[in-house]
């Protein structure tokens, strides 16, 4: 699940895990103690499959305090990577004769359910698989309860209204938009064709064909004493509960159970999912300059040699990918919200580049007038499913976005403001006639801009 997120820039006590082997490079376990210990992540295990050998490396812990060393059977929200099991469901379905990827998606919803079509044409199976669909990434009635759970309310109701209601401003099938409105609807179009929840569709065709026991949503006792907490802005934060839009980021799993994953990607022998996982790999959508195609769910780098999803949930990154030319498989999991993939993709292909962190350098504040600082105070736009609203309590500001916590930032000048747990900065900026308008995000090498809207 992609945002905006503010990185986190943490401190931990490190361990090294007893199971590091010399298939993973020195290069990338000093990168990863770096991270650590730069307060970039609190923890990450790397599974690392080559030539059908298991290498696992960890470092950091579960937990900032009182954590455990971690492993490769601590638990893990995986994010977005369950797009990937959610593909290989559905071509399991194709291959089976069940379903088409060309079915028009209202065949498989009630009647009462009135999907948008473009021009006459219907969004298919296949428009929700390859993020072609001209759904949003997220719908505009989602509006959670609780922003540190921020899925955990958002129901089927709620889903069928939107759908309802909703009126495309594009083309279908023409373009390529990351939606996880459109991967956890597909989700929930496999749970009504096969009669099963979610998380029963997982245990169905991974946990029991592929002894993928720590792999599902719902986490047990044992889960529960292997979890790794999440992390953001140098604190524990809540797990997330994706129950509607499941198929686009509910699981959990383990650098055990995902190393087992990859090696089903990987074999040529027979499994029970083999020909459907061969099916979600080959692509299924190339742009119209050819400069982008896209398999089932799956994404594709180094000229398409390298095959990959990554993910993302409040307190964790994920990464998990396979080079089929060199028979490797990697899994990268880490309970903050750094992202991982650089790792991953360094372990399949070398000539991608580790991303060295760098030590905070020392804040330096300056005091802003009351009455400057009320004119900051406003919610600024991203997108219509992000914002960042500034708050005022006296001479402090605070910022909170969309589904995380509120933080204080400070000035550094009269209009740029830091935040003291996170590498990221914001400035405000101001129209002609001098009235704030909006503000910059400057963070992690990107600048997007938001428009004041409050």
């Amino acid at each position: 699940m992609k945002k905006w997120p503010f990185l986190i820039a943490l401190f931990s006590f490190m361990l090294f895990s007893q199971e590091a082997q010399s298939q993973i490079s020195t290069a990338v376990k000093e990168n990863i103690q770096q991270k650590v210990e730069t307060g970039k992540n609190v923890g990450i295990v790397v599974g690392l499959l080559k030539d059908g050998k298991e290498t696992y490396f960890s470092y950091g812990k579960t937990a900032l305090n009182g954590g455990l060393e971690l492993d490769k059977n601590t638990v893990f929200e995986i994010g977005s990577i369950s797009k990937v099991f959610t593909t290989i469901i559905l071509a399991d379905q194709v291959l089976k004769g069940a379903m088409t990827l060309d079915d028009p998606i209202e065949n498989y919803l009630p009647q009462s359910v009135k999907v948008p079509e473009y021009d006459d044409k219907k969004i298919t199976l296949k428009d929700l698989a390859t993020h072609t669909s001209a759904l949003p990434r997220m719908p505009d009635n989602f509006k959670p309860a609780d922003p540190n759970n921020p899925f955990a309310d958002y129901s089927v109701p709620q889903l069928y209204r939107f759908l309802s209601s909703h009126q495309l401003t594009r083309a279908i099938g023409g373009n390529y938009e990351y939606s996880n409105l459109g991967m956890g609807l597909l989700g929930h179009i496999l749970e009504l064709h096969l009669g099963k929840t979610y998380e029963e569709l997982v245990v169905d065709h991974f946990s029991d064909s592929y002894a993928m026991t720590g792999t599902k949503i719902t986490l047990t006792p044992a889960m529960k004493k292997r979890l790794a907490k999440g992390h953001a802005y140098g604190q524990e934060v809540a797990n997330w509960d994706i129950i509607t839009l499941a198929g686009a980021g509910g699981l959990r799993s383990t650098a055990s159970d995902m190393l087992k994953f990859m090696r089903a990607n990987l074999t040529d022998k027979k499994t029970p999912l083999t020909a459907a996982m061969r099916l979600s790999h080959t692509p299924a959508f190339k742009s119209s300059d050819g400069s982008f195609q896209i398999g089932l769910g799956w994404h594709y780098s180094n000229n398409g040699s390298v095959i990959w999803h990554n993910g993302g949930t409040g307190g964790y990154k994920t990464f998990t990918g396979f080079h089929k030319d060199s028979n490797t498989g990697v899994v990268v999991l880490a309970n903050s919200t750094e992202s991982v993939d650089d790792i991953g993709l360094h372990l399949l292909d070398s000539s991608n580049q580790l991303v060295v962190p760098k030590k905070k350098e020392p804040f330096k504040e300056v005091e802003v007038a009351i009455e400057t600082l009320e004119t900051y105070v406003g919610s600024y736009a991203f997108s219509p499913d992000f914002a960042i609203e500034i708050t005022r309590d006296e001479k402090q500001l605070f910022a909170q976005a969309t589904g995380q916590q509120k933080f204080p930032i400070f000035a550094s000048s009269e209009n740029t403001f830091f935040l003291k747990v996170v590498e990221a900065n914001v400035v405000f900026e101001k129209d002609e006639e001098g009235k704030v308008n909006g503000l910059i995000l400057n963070q992690n090498g990107q600048s997007p801009k938001a428009k004041k809207v409050e």
